[in-house]
């Protein structure tokens, strides 16, 4: 898919993740600036996305990662950004962060905008329903009924861990590939794939 965007044409290149197609994938990353690397958050990491990021690395290509399927039963988001920084070998940066999954997600919480963009699910896939934003000030007591106070609460612990044992953001890094940003969302209703792209 081609557009223009901020007077940049910018290419979309979707490369199979399956191995059968493999040689198609790695001509295309041969040519690409920038490669975003979609994990499932109840797979975590595959083994052909191992075989993918190792062109990405050699190149050191800028990698972006979108955490997918949060809306459904998912492993604990630390987990998998370990996961990720273990077995691929790059640091990451949460931009965004997730608040429950499956059944109880309610949306992520924008680290720098301080909002959460709240998660609703109407009953039909591929949803194009503007999401609402909003501002967050974390422990305030209007917060429990949006997201419960249970959700309310691990979110303020998570946002806490993350600002103060997470990697600083760095974009030299990024461009170098050795940092790569990461969003949550869930691609299937369209939720958290507009602030990913912009």
């Amino acid at each position: 898919m081609q557009f223009n965007y901020d007077g940049y044409c910018v290419n979309i290149l979707d490369t199979p993740g399956h191995q059968d197609f493999s040689e198609d994938t790695y001509r295309t990353l041969m040519a690409a600036d920038s490669a975003v690397m979609v994990i499932d958050a109840a797979k975590g990491v595959e083994a052909q996305t191992i075989k993918l990021f190792k062109v990405c690395t050699l190149r050191h290509i800028p990698i972006f990662t979108f955490v997918n399927k949060m809306d459904r039963e998912s492993r604990n988001p630390f987990d998998l950004m370990e996961e990720i920084e273990q077995i691929l070998g790059i640091q990451t940066y949460p931009m965004n962060w997730p608040i429950g999954c499956g059944q109880d997600f309610k949306g992520v919480y924008d680290r720098n905008k301080e909002e959460i963009m709240a998660f609703q699910f109407e009953g039909r896939k591929s949803g194009t329903k503007q999401v609402e934003s909003i501002k967050a000030k974390l422990g305030d007591p209007g917060l429990d009924e949006l997201l419960t106070p249970t959700l309310h609460q691990t979110l303020v612990d998570d946002i806490e861990l993350l600002d103060g044992a997470s990697y600083e953001f760095d974009i030299e890094k990024v461009q170098t590939g050795r940092l790569s940003p990461v969003f949550f969302g869930s691609a299937l209703t369209n939720f958290g794939v507009e602030p990913f792209l912009a």
